[in-house]
Formats: structure tokens, sequence, C-alpha cells
């Protein structure tokens, strides 16, 4: 009763503020427990290599699926005028005028593997659409795949 009594004498509750609830997360612990992870897989990660020496057997015949043949590579250089008109197209580091490209990527993919069916195709910024897509038509025309070179700008 003692207690009592004492708890209600001033007024009750009214003159009492309770203590504001902290609503922050405390990063400690959590840095500690993401610590003590990263240990473990530092100390993991070496013993999970395989140690076993196994004498693989020697496949021989059948196609190389490596090859020391460097990708092809196409580029387009806008030389001036508008769309579909004055582009200059370079396979490798030849100059090749835009007649000529179809039959010779043409035997060039009679020359190469399925693995080596990738041509690489760059273009200058200020190449048009249409030329991209024609030049693309024609990379799919003669049996590669296509993969477009985006370079990021540099910084001025």
């Amino acid at each position: 009763m003692a207690m009592n009594m004492a708890g209600s004498a001033g007024g009750g509750r009214r003159g009492r503020r309770r203590a504001a609830v902290m609503a922050e997360i405390n990063v400690t612990p959590m840095v500690d427990v993401m610590l003590v992870l990263l240990i473990i897989f530092m100390v993991a990660a070496p013993l999970m290599t395989s140690t076993i020496d196994i004498d693989l057997p020697v496949a021989s015949g059948g196609k190389s699926l490596s090859s020391n043949a460097p990708p092809l590579t196409l580029s387009v250089k806008r030389t001036g005028g508008s769309c579909n008109s004055n582009v200059e197209l370079y396979l490798g580091d030849t100059l090749i005028s835009s007649a000529d490209l179809l039959p010779k990527i043409k035997a060039i993919r009679e020359t190469r593997s399925d693995a080596e069916s990738v041509v690489y195709l760059r273009g200058d910024k200020d190449v048009c659409y249409t030329d991209m897509m024609k030049l693309l038509g024609y990379i799919r025309t003669a049996g590669f795949k296509a993969n477009i070179v985006i370079v990021p700008e540099q910084g001025s």
C-alpha cells in the first residue's frame, strides 16, 4: 500500500512525462556480426578448393573451340551528308566499299567455325540508325552473330 500511495502522490500521471521511445537503429551490433561473417568466409573459402589430383584423359580429334584468329570487327564512320549516304566501312583495318561487304563477310563466314561466328560492329556516334541496321542485316544474312561495341565517352 505504501507503494501505491507514493506512486499516486503529486497528481498521478498528469504531471509525469514518459521517456520518448528510441527509434534509431543501433548499428554497432550489425557491424560486429558482419565482421564475424567476413572472417568466417575468409577462413572457409580456401578450404572449399579441391586438393585432389586427378589425371584427366587427353581428348583428340574434333574441332578446337579456341582459335588464334582475331575477332572480326566491322567499323563504320560517317564522312558527311545525310543518312543512307556517305559512310566508310572498315573490315578489320581495311577500307572496303559497301557493295563488297556482303560477299566478303560471307566468304569469311565459310572459313570460320561456329565458335568464331561473331562480328563486332563499331559505329561512329554520327552514323545514322538506318545505316547501322542495314549493316546488322548484312551480318545476319552472312550467318554471323553481331555484337555492337559501345565505347563510353571520355571525360572532357
